[in-house]
């Protein structure tokens, strides 16, 4: 080869067993780009399934032009190799950072997405044909394939694992990202510092150095870099963030204005909370007749159970919400818990961390009084807690005559989302009437009643609202034509026929 004519190569068993190791590596660190890339589309422009589809495709495009840009390759392949290393690390590592700066500051954000996607991929696709030509005289064909891409393999399945369980909870996107950018620009230190004719690479070695203290400079400060696009994405203070399993929580404190977003999206304004919850909670209890068994799904803020709390005949609240690090902070942080009333400290309130379908599936108890109370249906994850199955686990819940409510998104912006959830609620077997009110954060916003009985009159309303009254509870339930019901597919976990209604006429209104 020319780069041991060069004086370029070590013994060769060393070299192989390096690059076998390097496999790994860059196996592992590629897929954990495109993992990030996905991940970050889907936190800042929603719809996981259509974001994470154009990534994975886009780079996997890119990677073979890169496996096909490899032919011009034609000597020096160990030095290039490890230039493409120090490029994957710059532009890898930096990615997740300089994509969330950019969030904000161009006019169209994709660009730059899939303009960084394309270049890792391109130079990801670039390493393995590299790596093959540099080891063919080394390795018996058969070996060479065969242990390449065993390497490669489980190198992804190394990325594919680690991501969801340890990296995202434990490191965040951005410190992911310089991490494994370190780990890029490793292999090319590491490949340069074993060859003995490594002065020839002077400057790729010193070009490594500084990448490497880069990278480990914003893993240092990648909390606070984040924190910086935060605060341009929110335009907000940032008073807590933090990144769980599940979700991105982000609390913003202007005034006396507490807001919390999950992944991006605004859940509750503490200037206006108390429109949204009294308009969830009092239609249904007031029509339930003395509930003493209660079920919450999502709501894992507590301000629904503040309300419900203010029902003398409530014996026992359940509460089944995904996210421990949710309802922990809003049991925990004085100023949270203040806006809930405490509600979490009650002995009636039993808190059960889990997913709210495996849970519906395994419970055998029957509840007075139901609440619906999770996220937008940005994604297919969330979909499904939307759909018919879904409401006839529900339905199986409810003791007779009780009455549930749902969160349905607004029927003004979104009409055909909305009453998608009506359609489907009555699908699953349960009578229902829609309803709305308006909450200045968020605009028009909608909710379903259902119940396994005729829906009738409220009974009086508990002293001290803010908002409800039995006015304003008649008046709720009167649509305008332009919010009116309109034929609609029933959502199912096969079709998720919501999650693109609403996409789509989201897309409308927001431009």
């Amino acid at each position: 080869m020319a780069d041991e004519s060069a004086g370029l190569s070590p013994r060769p068993s060393r070299l192989g067993a390096a690059l076998l190791v390097s496999a790994f590596v860059v196996a592992t660190c590629g897929l954990i780009y495109e993992l990030l890339a996905g991940t970050l589309a889907s936190y800042l422009l929603g719809d996981s399934v259509t974001q994470f589809s154009i990534v994975i495709g886009t780079y996997l495009f890119a990677m073979g032009m890169g496996s096909w840009c490899s032919r011009y390759v034609k000597s020096d392949e160990l030095a290039i190799f490890v230039r493409v290393e120090i490029l994957i690390a710059a532009i890898g590592g930096t990615s997740t950072a300089a994509l969330f700066l950019l969030f904000d500051r161009v006019a169209d954000f994709r660009i730059p997405l899939y303009g960084l996607v394309l270049a890792i991929g391109a130079l990801v696709g670039l390493e393995i044909p590299l790596l093959m030509r540099i080891l063919k005289d080394r390795l018996e064909f058969s070996d060479l394939v065969s242990k390449v891409l065993t390497f490669d393999y489980v190198g992804a399945l190394a990325a594919s694992v680690l991501f969801p369980l340890l990296l995202v909870p434990h490191l965040g996107l951005m410190r992911t990202g310089f991490l494994f950018g370190l780990a890029n620009v490793g292999v090319a230190i590491a490949l340069i510092v074993m060859l003995p004719g490594k002065r020839r690479l002077r400057v790729e070695l010193a070009t490594a150095i500084l990448v490497a203290l880069v990278l480990a400079a914003g893993f240092i400060v990648s909390e606070r870099l984040q924190r910086t696009a935060e605060v341009a994405v929110y335009g907000d203070p940032i008073l807590y963030a933090t990144s769980t399993p599940y979700q991105r929580i982000v609390i913003t404190k202007r005034g006396d204005d507490l807001r919390l977003y999950l992944n991006g999206n605004l859940q509750f304004s503490s200037r206006d909370e108390y429109r949204y919850h009294e308009a969830l909670v009092h239609p249904v209890m007031s029509r339930a007749h003395a509930p003493r068994d209660i079920l919450v799904l999502g709501g894992g803020d507590g301000l629904a159970l503040r309300e419900i709390l203010k029902y003398p005949s409530v014996a026992s609240i359940t509460l089944v919400d995904l996210d421990p690090e949710m309802t922990a902070l809003f049991t925990n942080s004085g100023m949270l818990a203040a806006l809930n009333h405490g509600a979490f400290r009650s002995p009636k309130v039993h808190v059960v961390n889990t997913d709210a379908f495996r849970w519906l599936r395994a419970n055998g108890r029957r509840f007075d009084a139901a609440f619906v109370d999770f996220p937008d249906p940005t994604n297919f994850s969330i979909g499904k807690l939307y759909t018919v199955s879904f409401y006839r686990e529900l339905a199986r819940a409810l003791a007779p005559g009780a009455t549930l409510s749902v969160q349905s998104t607004s029927p003004l912006v979104a009409p055909r989302a909305y009453w998608t959830v009506a359609t489907t609620l009555e699908a699953a077997g349960l009578t229902t009437r829609g309803y709305h009110v308006y909450v200045p954060s968020f605009g028009e916003w909608g909710f379903v009643l259902a119940s396994n009985r005729p829906i009738g009159p409220p009974d009086p309303l508990p002293a001290g609202l803010r908002f409800l009254t039995p006015q304003t509870d008649a008046l709720a339930f009167v649509f305008p034509p332009d919010m009116a019901r309109r034929p609609v597919p029933v959502n199912r976990l096969d079709n998720q026929a919501l999650v693109r209604e609403f996409e789509a006429e989201w897309a409308v209104y927001e431009g």
